[in-house]
Parts: structure tokens; sequence; C-alpha cells
């Protein structure tokens, strides 16, 4: 496996493929990688050389925001968010959805198992 931004990327898929398993880079850039070290064709990683792979490495190190820092920078926006008291703040205070999605139903990923409340159930009279 070649080591790219200290994650091993898979040997037997295409090299824009295996880009993708490093946190930060997605289709789009992973494809922008590949353009910029003068790759041809999209090969599998274990057919490439050394020189390519440390091309992709320079240019995954020196232009893109992977792993550790981008994980770093996305925590330290939240903290921000949560300091400074904003509604998105307090909705990741809360534990809750933050980008508007509805919560009287749904949400159970972000909120947890359901709790079931005592007296809750609607009685209904004749």
């Amino acid at each position: 496996m070649a080591l790219v931004a200290g994650v091993n990327i898979p040997d037997n898929k295409r090299i824009a493929t295996s880009l993708q398993q490093i946190f930060g880079i997605g289709p789009v850039q992973a494809n922008d990688v590949v353009v910029k070290a003068n790759i041809d064709g999209n090969p599998r990683v274990k057919d490439m050389t050394d020189e390519e792979l440390d091309r992709i490495r320079t240019i995954v190190e020196k232009e893109k925001v992977v792993e550790g820092d981008l994980r770093r920078e996305i925590n330290l926006n939240i903290r921000r968010l949560i300091d400074t008291g904003t509604f998105a703040g307090q909705r990741h205070r809360r534990n809750l959805p933050v980008r508007g999605q509805r919560t009287r139903t749904n949400a159970r990923a972000k909120r947890g198992r359901k709790a079931t409340v005592a007296g809750r159930r609607h009685t209904v009279t004749k």
C-alpha cells in the first residue's frame, strides 16, 4: 500500500478512487490532483512508479488541507460558533441538527436513541 498524507491508500484501485480514502479529498479534488501530477489514464496505484507517487504526495501535502489539519480546522470552526452563541452554535451544544432539518420526526442519528417519556399518551374523550 502506498502512503499519502499519512494514509495507506489501496493498491488495487485506480489512483483517483484511492485518493478518496484521505479525509478531505473527494472525487473532484482527487481528479484535480491526478491532473496536476500529469498522470495519464488514471492507472491503478500498484502500476504507478515511485516518481508519480512522489508527485502526488507533494501536491496533496502542499496544496490541500487534509486529515488532522482539516479535522482541527472543522473543530475550531464549531468551537467558534459555540463560543459566540450563534444559533448554529446552540444547536451544536444541544446535539441537534444544525442546518434546519425537522426534529419532530426523524433526526434519530443526531438525537440518539428514543427515550420514552411517561404521561405523554393522548387520551380520547367520548
